[in-house]
């Protein structure tokens, strides 16, 4: 296994379901991701923990494919579409598969992985349809349980098999059929066509990630309960696949809080679905035009593209309920033990010994509580890192990238005026930046700013509608920030993986959604100006 250490690591979407650095409880629960995913490659782990933060192993996921035509730089840029970009010139060790490995055992595998996908797609409508009902029975019947062994069975027997369940509904829902069919739309209509007709997702109705933002108005406006809005949104937030963390459902102070702001800067998030709505009937009806006969064809390329998005967001939704529940069995795990919060600083499978009445493994605790507080102190780790990586020395050195990592070579910092990322939303704005390295920090950000963070999630969509635009460290085509900026008409540029280190607020920026370019101009000005 030493060549791990040499291994080329992603933070990539990780960082958008896992922003902060997780707990031991939660990390080892989510190794049980897709009952097993993380060793359906080979003998190597699909993923690893770098100083408490999920990374994926690209080493892995490339080197199949680097003995295939096109070679690695075709795996990279396939990898990247999922996982962010690879910056160019650092260096990638493969993992060291054979030939006969390649052919007889990864690539047999990742085709039957492939050919899983289609029918775990169609549980998905039954699986987001009773995971409600499913979550409130098993809450209470966790809250019933009083012994240590109870409660063991019922992870093993209905909770444990939920979750991985759930997640294999959420990797099912994924699919690169979106990215496929943007590209061949660019190609016919341009950048900013193809990105009206793949908005719209929602039809006229929303996707999930926007419902939390779409129905605080109609809460406001009293055309929506607060039970109702608590009882559909109240398990998403920022920190949502941390089991250390309470979803907001659990914070009674939550909703008032974000009615009082809402109330004192109003979102337009309706006016601006309607008016992408119609550039997306605008951009279709040149397509027809000019397309007559791949109306048809493309028509339902759109529609299924449009089902994907709803089904991915709905079942990742429905999995984050289920986290809720994984909470509450490790809080009633620590209430029966007397180990309170604790809990989240044992794996689970050493919860399941303690809860057995064995608690040798609780004299560690103290110290995994001081790790977890020195990593939690320290800056977000490089999104991509390469060989090994000591997250505390690198914090010391004043010379360190905050976007790029490799031990062995040392890459120099773009000088450019140009920074790029993945064209995630259409649209050029030149503008002032905000630079918010945290979601606590929402409240700086002023209407017309351009966004510059290092990812979002769906806790940050309430801010999107304030933004002229939105920059990204780490992101690709299919993150949050590219759906809902798409959604809402924001230009957004992804994945830049060096924004964050080299804007600042106050800077003056031109955002170009479509080549996904944030450049910096010769010429500042005070006020942000659209640019048509």
């Amino acid at each position: 296994m030493a060549a791990i250490f040499n291994f080329l690591w992603s933070h990539g979407n990780a960082a958008e379901i896992q922003p902060g650095v997780m707990t031991l409880l939660t990390w080892s629960i989510g190794k049980l991701w897709g009952a097993g995913y993380n060793e359906w490659w080979s003998r190597y782990p699909a993923s690893g923990n770098i100083g408490g933060r999920n990374y994926f192993t690209i080493s892995i996921q490339v080197a199949p494919f680097a003995r295939m035509p096109g070679g690695l730089p075709v795996a990279l840029r396939y990898v990247g579409d999922w996982w962010g970009r690879i910056p160019d010139g650092i260096t990638i060790s493969l993992a060291p598969f054979s030939i006969s490995e390649v052919l007889f055992k990864v690539m047999p595998l990742y085709l039957r992985s492939m050919r899983r996908f289609a029918p775990l797609r169609r549980q998905i409508p039954e699986f987001v349809a009773q995971t409600p009902a499913w979550c409130g029975q098993l809450r209470e019947q966790i809250r019933q349980i009083d012994s240590g062994t109870a409660l063991a069975e019922v992870w093993r027997d209905e909770l444990r098999p939920y979750y991985c369940f759930g997640t294999t509904m959420a990797s099912a829902g994924n699919s690169n059929a979106p990215l496929r069919l943007q590209t061949q739309l660019r190609q016919l209509v341009g950048d900013a066509d193809a990105n009206a007709l793949l908005s719209n997702l929602g039809g006229q109705d929303y996707l999930t990630s926007l419902g939390p933002l779409v129905n605080l108005a109609r809460v406001a406006r009293g055309e929506m309960s607060r039970a109702a809005y608590l009882e559909e949104y109240g398990h998403r937030g920022p920190y949502e696949f941390e089991l250390a963390q309470p979803q907001l459902i659990d914070d009674p102070t939550w909703l008032d809080q974000q009615l009082a702001a809402y109330r004192q800067q109003p979102s337009e998030v309706e006016a601006l679905l309607e008016k992408q709505r119609a550039n997306f009937d605008a951009a279709w009806r040149r397509f027809c035009a000019r397309y007559p006969r791949k109306v048809k064809a493309f028509q339902s390329r759109l529609a299924e593209a449009a089902r994907l998005a709803r089904q991915r967001e709905a079942a990742r939704s429905e999995l984050t309920r289920v986290m809720g529940v994984l909470r509450s069995f490790a809080l009633r795990a620590g209430e029966l033990t007397g180990l309170g919060e604790d809990v989240f600083y044992l794996t689970i499978d050493e919860l399941l010994i303690v809860l057995a009445g064995d608690v040798a493994i609780c004299r560690y605790v103290p110290q995994r509580k001081e790790t977890y507080a020195r990593y939690c102190a320290l800056p977000p780790y490089p999104a991509v890192i390469s060989g090994r990586f000591d997250p505390f020395h690198w914090a010391t050195d004043p010379h360190r990238r905050s976007d790029v990592y490799d031990a062995h070579i040392s890459l120099p910092l773009s000088a450019s005026k140009v920074i790029s990322g993945f064209a995630g939303a259409a649209g050029e704005v030149e503008g002032v930046v905000r630079r918010i390295d945290s979601v606590e920090d929402s409240h700086l950000l002023q209407p017309g700013e351009i966004l510059v963070t290092r990812t979002t999630n769906i806790g940050w969509t309430p801010l999107f509608p304030r933004a002229a635009a939105i920059v990204t460290d780490v992101g690709a085509p299919l993150s949050h920030a590219a759906i809902v900026a798409r959604e809402l008409g924001i230009p957004a540029v992804v994945g830049c993986n060096e924004a964050t280190q080299r804007l600042k607020t106050g800077d003056r920026v031109r955002v170009n959604g479509g080549r996904g370019t944030v450049e910096i101009p010769k010429s500042q000005t005070a006020l942000p100006t659209c640019i048509d």
